[in-house]
């Protein structure tokens, strides 16, 4: 009798359980989400050297306004000196009309051993989506702006003054999953200057591990085609981080 009460009282509670908790129950959507990804290396023994980066953004879309915000910081040193440390910020915000979005954008960027070591960029423009589907899209952007760069200082040159000219900013972002579990992103941004031209090519290959966990790969290539005395024209950063995703 006591076993007969105990299965039907075990049977009621999980009837009450399945109705308030269906078994294809899903979070519902969320307007913003976040990823995060670090990666980290040492180097011991026979070479002393060791290097960080790490990248954070934030997207909070809805059905009016986007706003958009990247943050990076790359750190590498050997055994006797600090071999390279950049750090860039992006914000962008887009108000969604018909046809696709007007909007705002800044960019700073802080490279102690670049051909530039302050870069200040602000821009607006226009842009839409050419393609959105499940699986595949591509924004393309256009618009003017004003860019600060200020030269990496040299003995012939220990104070250099700061370009400061009006550009003409275009962007095409792509995104392409290329199943459940892997993504490919690619964005090539070009600025056009009275005084220096600039090309951006930043790529991604994500592979999601477990759940939020990814392991990501990402190039970054920039291209600049006058610097300083000196200076290279081409700057490229390779990355291999772990990324976490959350919404």
């Amino acid at each position: 009798m006591l076993r007969r009460i105990l299965l039907i009282l075990t049977s009621a509670l999980s009837l009450n359980a399945w109705a308030l908790v269906p078994p294809d129950y899903q979070e519902p959507p969320s307007d913003f989400s976040a990823e995060i990804e670090t990666g980290l290396q040492i180097n011991t023994g026979n070479t002393e050297s060791s290097s960080f980066n790490g990248r954070t953004k934030l997207v909070y879309d809805t059905k009016i306004f986007r706003q958009e915000g990247v943050f990076k910081g790359y750190y590498a040193a050997d055994s006797e000196k600090t071999t390279s440390e950049k750090y860039d910020a992006q914000l962008q915000s887009s108000y969604k009309v018909y046809s696709g979005y007007i909007f705002g954008r800044g960019e700073y960027t802080k490279d102690r051993f670049g051909s530039y070591t302050e870069i200040i960029t602000v821009s607006t423009g226009y842009g839409f989506d050419a393609i959105s589907n499940d699986r595949t899209k591509l924004s393309l952007e256009v618009g003017p702006g004003y860019r600060y760069n200020l030269p990496h200082a040299s003995d012939t040159e220990p104070f250099p003054e700061a370009d400061r000219e009006v550009i003409l900013r275009t962007a095409a972002r792509f995104e392409q999953k290329i199943h459940e579990y892997t993504s490919f992103n690619a964005d090539l941004t070009s600025e056009i200057g009275q005084v220096t031209n600039t090309f951006t090519l930043d790529m991604g290959y994500k592979n999601t591990l477990f759940q939020d966990w990814a392991f990501k790969i990402g190039v970054n290539v920039k291209y600049t085609d006058v610097v300083p005395e000196g200076s290279k024209n081409t700057d490229t950063v390779s990355t291999f981080n772990l990324l976490y995703t959350f919404q």
